[in-house]
């Protein structure tokens, strides 16, 4: 066999899993059908360690018209997000079914989960933008019914929302994939840009417009302002493992799709001092000060880690914007970084909600001597959310606003670092006070009613496993740059 035909055993297997989970009637039997459901992400997992481990590989598998193939392909940034995705869903995976089985309808979420992983497979190995385009659609029609998964009221109205915003910016990137295919030598994601200038002459201006509006529609799944409302719509009724994976996992379908559209396909030589480039981070700028002072007003606990993940990805796109090593690096460390400590706060805030049924901020006092081991793992995610040093956060804002200082754009380039600053105080305003809270609620509470309530092991296992390797990957994050830094050298 090919050893290339590897390349669609990931994409494939969660397909076949999920269907399996959801019409198999020998796995309708609950234990079966979790069992096997764990099985096919670990075994997902390890597949795409083995395609990571290989040499490049290229695998085109059908040509939808002439010039337009279905095309897989590994690279640096394709192993970086396909072992970050595949991981993620893993250790979430294994949150799942004790976390279930309390909302019910498991083998219905099983069965998009393995799907929706199937399709960020597809997207994280895509080769040409035909292929990513595709599986950006197929991603977020198979992801809305985990947001509707209780189908009450408030779920329905935030998955058609999340459909809506998500539609109107893939359509928006649709106008950016007819400007390449008419004036670049192909589709296939190529470092450095496939813009044929000859062809161009003459309407530099009208690609410009084009890549901006392509930016704004990949950046929706992103979050990035003005198509950042789904967010705080979507996490608040989902169940907390969709919550992780849309927060720590989907949102960086836009920062990747981002990438593969400037740095492969229009080139950032292109973009780089013009007008674009201005409002681009001006946009990305504004999506982090603006999440940040939403998430410090908020007093819902998943709605404030979801305007959190607004603010945190305004900051991955502004370093993706600065158009330099030092910011490109950043951006990709922050990706790493935001999704290990997203995963942990929204698994451990859906601990807290199973627990105590409390959803507002202001009602968790306390809940550090009735969770301990939750809220610890909640404070260090948090420290690193606010990029205290050591922590991995506090290495991704430091290449960012040194990559910022880099950039030639103007009084933005100093003003980046500030924003970023403010943001993280901001971020230290609305994390911070649920730990101190916390573990020191005050003399007047009833501490002889407290009883510990962490988790079981099912739950806690990836909890405590994902803090670990955020706390590691900050206090050691030199492999971690290396990469990022080999990625980001091959397209500057």
């Amino acid at each position: 066999m090919n050893t290339h035909y590897l390349l669609i055993i990931p994409v494939l297997l969660p397909v076949i899993s999920g269907l399996l989970l959801g019409f198999a009637r020998p796995l309708r039997e609950p234990r079966a059908q979790r069992l096997f459901f764990t099985a096919a992400l670990a075994l997902n997992a390890a597949v795409v360690l083995t395609v990571n481990l290989q040499p490049d590989m290229r695998l085109e598998l059908f040509k939808l018209a002439e010039h337009l193939p279905i095309l897989f392909r590994t690279d640096g940034l394709a192993r970086l997000f396909c072992a970050l995705a595949s991981m993620m869903f893993l250790f979430v995976g294994i949150y799942c079914p004790e976390y279930m089985r309390h909302e019910g309808n498991e083998e219905r979420f099983y069965m998009f989960y393995l799907i929706v992983l199937g399709m960020l497979m597809g997207f994280g190995f895509s080769g040409n933008l035909m292929t990513l385009y595709l599986f950006v659609e197929m991603m977020t029609l198979f992801s809305a019914p985990l947001v509707l998964h209780s189908m009450e009221k408030e779920a329905v109205a935030a998955a058609f929302k999340y459909l809506y915003y998500s539609i109107a910016g893939t359509s928006l990137a649709l106008i950016g994939f007819f400007f390449v295919y008419t004036y670049g030598t192909t589709l296939e994601f190529t470092p450095l840009g496939v813009l044929d200038m000859r062809k161009l002459a003459g309407r530099e201006e009208q690609m410009l417009a084009v890549t901006l509006l392509t930016v704004i529609g990949f950046g929706a799944k992103a979050g990035m302002f003005p198509l950042h409302a789904w967010l705080p719509a979507a996490h608040p009724v989902a169940p907390a493992p969709a919550s992780a994976i849309l927060s720590g996992v989907i949102t960086k379908v836009g920062v990747f799709a981002v990438i593969r559209f400037v740095y492969y396909l229009v080139g950032p030589a292109f973009i780089r001092g013009t007008w674009v480039q201005t409002a681009w981070v001006s946009l990305a700028l504004f999506t982090g000060v603006l999440g940040s002072v939403l998430a410090f007003r908020e007093p819902v606990l998943k709605r404030r880690l979801a305007y959190s993940s607004i603010s945190q990805m305004g900051y991955i796109l502004f370093g993706l914007g600065a158009l330099t090593m030092n910011g490109l690096t950043g951006a990709l460390l922050n990706v790493v970084f935001h999704s290990l400590v997203k995963n942990v706060l929204f698994l451990a805030a859906g601990a807290i909600i199973l627990k105590t049924h409390k959803t507002d901020v202001a009602d968790l006092r306390g809940i550090g001597k009735q969770m301990p081991a939750t809220l610890w793992c909640f404070t260090l995610a948090s420290l690193s959310l606010v990029g205290i040093p050591p922590t991995g956060g506090f290495t991704g804002k430091w290449y960012v606003a040194t990559g910022s200082l880099a950039a030639d754009i103007g009084f933005l380039s100093w003003m980046g670092p500030a924003l970023i600053m403010f943001s993280a105080l901001l971020a230290a305003g609305y994390m911070l006070p649920i730990v101190i809270c916390g573990f020191f609620p005050g003399v007047e509470h009833d501490y002889d009613s407290v009883g510990h309530e962490d988790p079981g092991p099912s739950m806690m296992f990836p909890i405590l496993l994902l803090t670990a390797v955020s706390v590691i990957f900050g206090i050691f994050p030199g492999p971690l740059i290396s990469m990022c830094e080999r990625i980001a050298g091959g397209l500057l």
